[in-house]
């Protein structure tokens, strides 16, 4: 079977590997849909939040064909259509266990969750980055569509908080200085965008707000600069939901605000626990995530996705697509 490998020193192919085999408690999946996120080129690079080793199979955002079970499997039978989870106990799936960028891998039963028909292999593939999306609305408390929301930063993530937010009623604000991925917000639900790097950002959103500025602010770019400016642009009793990630940068911020503007501050990571709720929430209101994928590629050009996310800019997800069949 073909399979993309992660070599080391930020090598790439597309190898031919034997097919793997399943334990009793295991599902053997063909891959349909995957898409290649900033962690995997993190991983391509040596660096990772985890211990792991090369070679490895990348691929933690997927959506998949079972194929076969192992006997003690009861909830799933060839030919459902699934997705799965990533962090699994001290493991993640396509980091320290070998991903989904193959034409066949295994998971574990517990690890999967049925895709609803509502939703396409695409789409599936794209339940992964939007259940962090959809897991920071949650962690809002009480977001409805009294709120207006600022979500800094129209990635992935921030795209899939706009596009949860919208379909709860938020009035949603985007913070993002990219004309494109600007564009791409307000296809998703986004009312208006607002430049960060104008000195006169909060002039801006006083403007659509009436001066009260926001009633909650997602902080999705994981940029410091972004991280402070998320205090100045939150309103009264705002709540700040922190999203993005960033490890030993730092910003100067006037956390007095905090406390002077009554603040309720919270970090997140991942989705725990609310990809059923997610599933759900997709399958229910008809949130559209395929605008993300700007472009897919056949797994046989595997590395060729790569180095497309590696060197052209205007990328927001690239997909790796398969249809083999065992």
């Amino acid at each position: 079977m073909k399979a993309l490998q992660f070599l080391g020193d930020g090598r790439h192919t597309v190898a031919d590997l034997d097919p793997p085999t399943i334990e009793e408690d295991e599902v053997l999946l063909a891959a349909r849909s995957v898409g290649i996120c900033h962690s995997d080129i993190d991983l391509l690079h040596g660096r990772y939040i985890i211990p792991f080793s090369f070679p490895v199979i990348p691929g933690h955002e997927w959506a998949a064909e079972v194929v076969a079970t192992g006997r003690k499997v009861t909830r799933f039978a060839p030919g459902d259509r699934v997705v799965g989870e990533c962090v699994i106990g001290q493991e993640h799936f396509g980091f320290s266990i070998s991903g989904a960028a193959a034409e066949l891998f295994v998971a574990k039963e517990g690890w999967l969750h049925a895709l609803p028909d509502e939703l396409s292999w695409t789409q599936g593939a794209l339940v992964e980055p939007f259940s962090c999306g959809y897991y920071a609305t949650v962690r809002a408390d009480n977001l409805d569509a009294s709120d207006t929301a600022v979500v800094l930063g129209a990635g992935p993530i921030g795209l899939g908080v706009v596009a949860a937010a919208a379909a709860r009623g938020v009035r949603v604000v985007v913070a993002e200085p990219d004309a494109g991925r600007a564009a791409l917000a307000r296809t998703l639900g986004a009312e208006a965008t607002i430049d960060p790097t104008d000195p006169e950002v909060g002039q801006a959103l006083d403007e659509l707000t009436g001066g009260r500025r926001a009633d909650v602010v997602f902080e999705a770019s994981g940029k410091p600069a972004a991280m402070a400016t998320a205090l100045d642009l939150a309103g009264f009793r705002a709540r700040l939901v922190y999203i993005g990630i960033d490890v030993g940068g730092s910003a100067p911020a006037a956390l007095g605000q905090i406390q002077s503007k009554e603040l309720q501050v919270r970090g997140i990571i991942g989705s725990p626990g609310v990809w059923p709720q997610t599933l759900r929430f997709l399958a229910r209101t008809g949130v559209d995530l395929s605008p993300l994928v700007t472009s897919t590629y056949p797994l046989e050009s595997a590395s060729e996705a790569i180095e497309a996310v590696l060197t052209d800019r205007t990328q927001v997800k690239v997909h790796v697509t398969s249809s083999a069949t065992p």
